[in-house]
C-alpha cells in the first residue's frame, strides 16, 4: 500500500460537493495521515518478512532460534601455547601486537597455556616473541606459538540459521546422532563433527570434529571435547554430555597434503613469482569452502575444474592446462576424516 493509494482511498470517501483538491483543507488535513499509514504498512510489511527463519536477521533471528532452545554462540578467547626459557607465575601477562595473554595453566617445564584477553579470532592470529607486561625475573626469552584452542567471533547469522533448519530436519533426543551433533557443535572451538554410531560395537560411538578455524584440531582441543563428551577416566558411566552406557571416542580430522602442478600462461613479462600469492590465495579459499561442507558429505571431492576456474579468475593468468592433483590428473576423492590441506603449486609457465 503506497502513500497516493492511501490517499485516493481516503479522498474518494469525502462527498464530492467538497473542495478536495490538493492544496485544500481536507487535502491538507488527511495527506499527513496517509503518509504515516504507508510508512506503517512498509513497517508491517519488514516485520512480517523477519518473523521468519530464513529470512530474520540479528536479534530477530536470535529470538526465533532461541524458541528451538538454540542460542547463537558467543564469541570466544583463544587457548595458545607459550614457551619461555624459565619457569613463570600463572597470571602473569604478555602482550603481542594489539593482543594480550594470561599464563593460565602449566603443560609442561616452560611450557604454558595462555588464555587471550580479547574474544574472537584475532587471538588465533599473531604467533611469535611475546613481550612481558610485568616483570619476570629471568626471562630472557617468551614465544607464542601453537593454537590450542582457537578463539571464536560471535556467530554469525548463516551459521545460526544452518543449525536451527538442520534442527527440524533431524530431531534431536536422547543420545541419537542428531543429539551428539547439536551438543558437540556448542562446545567452544569446534567448527564441524561427524557422528559414528556402534563404530566398535554397541554402545560405542565415536566422534570426528574439526576445528572453527576449519583446520585439523590440536590435541588440546580433542582433549577438551573428550572429557566434556565422555571423560576417558570414566567412560560410559554418564558424567559427560554423553548418556549412561555410552562409550564415546572423540578424534580429530585429518589432514590429506596436495599438491598442484599445472600449465599456465600468463600475461607476458609476468612470471610465477609474480602471481604466487595470488595462486596461493585462491586455492585455500576453495579448500576453505570445501572444509565448510566437511560434516556434511561423505567424501570432499577436489575437483579440478574448480581449481583452473578460480586460477583463471586472475587476470594475470590467461590459461590453463595439464592440472594434475598428488601426479594424477583427475578430481582427489579425500577419505570420509580427511580435509585437504594446500601444499604447494608447481607451475609451467609460458607467455602470450
Amino acid at each position: 500500500m503506497t502513500y497516493e493509494q492511501i490517499l485516493k482511498r481516503m479522498l474518494n470517501k469525502i462527498p464530492n460537493d467538497i473542495d478536495k483538491r490538493e492544496g485544500s483543507i481536507i487535502y491538507n488535513a488527511i495527506a499527513p495521515a496517509a503518509f504515516e499509514l504507508a510508512q506503517m504498512y512498509v513497517q508491517l510489511e519488514y516485520f512480517d518478512s523477519i518473523s521468519y527463519a530464513d529470512k530474520a536477521t540479528g536479534k530477530y533471528l536470535t529470538y526465533r532460534c532461541g524458541e528451538r532452545g538454540i542460542n547463537r554462540k558467543d564469541a570466544t578467547k583463544a587457548i595458545r601455547k607459550g614457551v619461555f626459557n624459565t619457569e613463570i607465575p600463572l597470571n602473569s601477562r604478555f602482550g603481542i601486537e594489539n593482543t594480550t595473554y594470561i599464563v593460565i595453566e602449566k603443560i609442561k617445564d616452560k611450557e604454558y597455556k595462555l588464555q587471550c584477553e580479547q574474544v574472537g579470532t584475532i587471538g588465533n592470529t599473531y604467533a611469535g616473541t611475546l613481550l612481558p607486561i610485568d616483570y619476570i625475573k629471568g626471562l630472557e626469552s617468551a614465544v607464542l606459538s601453537d593454537i590450542l584452542i582457537p578463539g571464536e567471533d560471535i556467530e554469525d547469522d548463516e551459521s545460526l540459521r544452518k543449525r536451527y533448519f538442520d534442527s527440524l530436519q533431524s530431531e534431536s533426543f536422547g543420545g541419537n546422532v542428531a543429539d551428539y551433533k547439536s551438543k558437540t557443535k556448542k562446545l567452544d572451538g569446534v567448527g564441524g563433527v561427524k557422528v559414528y554410531p556402534a563404530w566398535n560395537g554397541g554402545g560405542t560411538v565415536k566422534i570426528v570434529i574439526i576445528d572453527s578455524s576449519l583446520n585439523k584440531p590440536n590435541s588440546s582441543l580433542v582433549d577438551k571435547v573428550q572429557t566434556d563428551m565422555d571423560p576417558v577416566k570414566n567412560k560410559g558411566n554418564g558424567e559427560g554430555i554423553a548418556p549412561i552406557g555410552h562409550i564415546v571416542t572423540v578424534e580429530g580430522v585429518d589432514e590429506t597434503p596436495i599438491t598442484i602442478k599445472c600449465n599456465l600462461t600468463l600475461l607476458p613479462n609476468y612470471t610465477i613469482n609474480d602471481v604466487k600469492f595470488q595462486l596461493e590465495e585462491v586455492i585455500n579459499e576453495y579448500f576453505n569452502d570445501l572444509k565448510k561442507t566437511w560434516d556434511d558429505k561423505d567424501n570432499i571431492i577436489v575437483r579440478i575444474a574448480h581449481i583452473e576456474t578460480r586460477i583463471l579468475e586472475i587476470k594475470e593468468v590467461i590459461d590453463i592446462n595439464d592440472t594434475k592433483l598428488n601426479d594424477k590428473a583427475k578430481n582427489l576423492i579425500l577419505e570420509p576424516n580427511c580435509i585437504p590441506e594446500f601444499d604447494e603449486i608447481i607451475g609451467v609457465i609460458s607467455n602470450d
